[in-house]
């Protein structure tokens, strides 16, 4: 297998954002959330977002203007409308400041020895600046689907992607948790490896946990792609 690079799903992949909207929602509304499930109130955040965004094409707002939207929507239906305005501003930060999964970072710098590593990602550019600083991620590049104009699953964001990269698709691996994504990707001539994150939503646990149909790696964590990628580099 001729792989010369990596890119990667940053969301749900890389990023803990159930953990870290949890966390921060409890922190801003503070008596406003008691008795209410803030796991299921982050969950419904994220598919609101995600419906909103997936597969747009040339759309006028990105994945901020995206989550600032569905927000006031969220509130709304988790009967958290008092939250005012200093408060949301700071839930909205918070996609800013999320925590990478503990085993990334380490897998990230052993692979990178090897290969280029790029951020894939339906997420801004500048979120994803900001999380890779907070989590000492250094990537080759980053390719948002905003810079594309195109958002996944649409065939032409992977085929932008790798014409970007400089490679053929089929000697790039797309690496995500989320079927969808990695379907398409094989669909446009990626390579694909599925790494379970099972605790990405909470308790209630990912859609769906396991791949779908036969991808080139299926892992239960980075580490273990890092040894199926390069060995022990």
């Amino acid at each position: 297998m001729d792989i010369r690079a990596l890119s990667f799903d940053t969301g749900g992949t890389i990023l803990d954002w159930h953990g870290g909207l949890v966390a921060r929602l409890a922190a801003v509304a503070g008596e406003t959330a008691a008795g209410r499930d803030l796991h299921r109130v982050v969950n419904d955040w994220r598919r609101r977002a995600m419906k909103r965004i997936v597969g747009q094409v040339q759309p006028a707002f990105n994945m901020d203007g995206v989550h600032r939207d569905t927000l006031a929507e969220t509130l709304d239906a988790a009967g958290l409308q008092a939250l005012g305005g200093a408060e949301r501003e700071q839930l909205l930060r918070g996609w800013y400041e999320l925590d990478a999964w503990p085993d990334f970072a380490p897998a990230l710098a052993a692979l990178r020895r090897a290969l280029p590593a790029v951020s894939f990602t339906m997420l801004p550019t500048a979120l994803v600046m900001s999380v890779s600083r907070r989590n000492a991620l250094a990537w080759d590049a980053i390719v948002s689907c905003e810079m594309i104009g195109v958002y996944k699953p649409n065939p032409e964001a992977y085929a932008t992607a790798a014409r970007w990269i400089g490679l053929a698709p089929e000697q790039i691996l797309m690496v995500a948790c989320h079927n969808f994504d990695l379907n398409a990707a094989q669909a446009a001539g990626f390579r694909t490896a599925f790494v379970r994150r099972p605790d990405e939503w909470g308790p209630e646990g990912p859609p769906e946990p396991n791949p779908n149909r036969r991808y080139d790696f299926v892992v239960d964590g980075f580490d273990e792609l890092r040894r199926a990628v390069i060995g022990t580099g």
